[in-house]
């Protein structure tokens, strides 16, 4: 897993016009010559030329980043939700950075957490 070099690719094709034109050209060919690629599975360069959003999501992809990825590829905002949830329904919990799902199981008992009531008021 080398979540870094996931979002440090991302990071620089969200910014970079001239990596954005290589990506549309060729992706395979511009995944394989980024200075990280060694450090990327075969997963993560699939999910990044995929696009595969939910993958990316499930593997801790910072949200900010991601959006900004999902929009470069045209994907609407309601299209970019649902495939983050479809990631998480196929893949599992999001395993490692500031998403990571740890401890608690599900959106209700996050809600019970942070002290509010599910269904109650504050939920």
């Amino acid at each position: 897993m080398s979540l870094y070099a996931v979002q440090k690719f991302l990071y620089r094709l969200n910014r970079e016009p001239d990596l954005q034109g290589r990506y549309r050209d060729d992706r395979d060919a511009t995944l394989a010559g980024f200075e990280l690629a060694g450090d990327l599975s075969d997963d993560e360069v699939a999910a990044l030329a995929g696009p595969d959003v939910g993958y990316l999501f499930h593997l801790g992809v910072n949200g900010q980043i991601l959006m900004h990825f999902a929009a470069f590829h045209g994907i609407e905002w309601a299209d970019y939700l649902q495939r983050m949830r479809d990631g998480i329904a196929e893949h599992g919990p999001v395993r490692e950075g500031v998403y990571a799902m740890t401890g608690y199981d599900g959106v209700e008992a996050h809600a019970t957490e942070l002290g509010h009531r599910p269904g109650g008021a504050g939920a």
